[in-house]
Parts: structure tokens; sequence; C-alpha cells
């Protein structure tokens, strides 16, 4: 069954920007929580989990970039992964590289 954040994550109100993705247990460091942009081209989307998380300039989380070639095509996606332990509660963070704060 689908659902558009991982079992661990809630959405919230931020003290940042109006809604944040929020730990809902306590997350260990180097944790992988899946796809939040994709690039097919010039065409650069969010997931839902990407749409809510909020910019920090000293953020616990990081976009791992992955690319994948195709004979007709390429695409480029962002894993978000924690760069710490967060602690149930805390707000998941990144710093902005795809838009201007």
């Amino acid at each position: 069954m689908y659902k558009p954040l991982p079992k661990e994550l809630r959405l919230g109100f931020s003290d940042i920007h109006d809604i944040g993705v929020f730990a809902k247990e306590d997350i260990p460091r180097a944790t992988s929580f899946g796809m939040t942009h994709f690039q097919i081209g010039d065409i650069l989307m969010r997931t839902p989990l990407g749409g809510f998380l909020n910019h920090s300039d000293h953020p616990n989380c990081e976009k791992v970039k992955l690319k994948f070639k195709r004979p007709d095509y390429m695409f480029n996606k962002w894993n978000l992964i924690t760069l710490q332990d967060i602690k149930e509660g805390e707000e998941l963070t990144l710093k902005y590289t795809f838009y201007k704060i």
C-alpha cells in the first residue's frame, strides 16, 4: 500500500516554516528514507517527502544524488539520509540546493 511518508515520519507544525517533517520515533544516523526529488531532462519534481522538508543552515539530513542512465534518457533522483541521530519529535531538515531561500 502506498504511503506518502515513511512510517517513522509525520507532518507537523514547524517553528521554521509552516509545515515540516518530524520523527515519530528515535531514528539512527545514516537512515535512508527514500526519494525526495527526481529529475528527467529539465523537469525537477518533488515527492511528498521532499515537499515538506524545511531548510536549515545546520541540517540533520542531506539529499544524496543517484544517477541512472538508459539508452534513451537520463534520470536523477535524490534520497534523504540522516546525518545524525534524530530524536522523537525532532524536525528533519536539509540545506536547500534547488531553491533560493
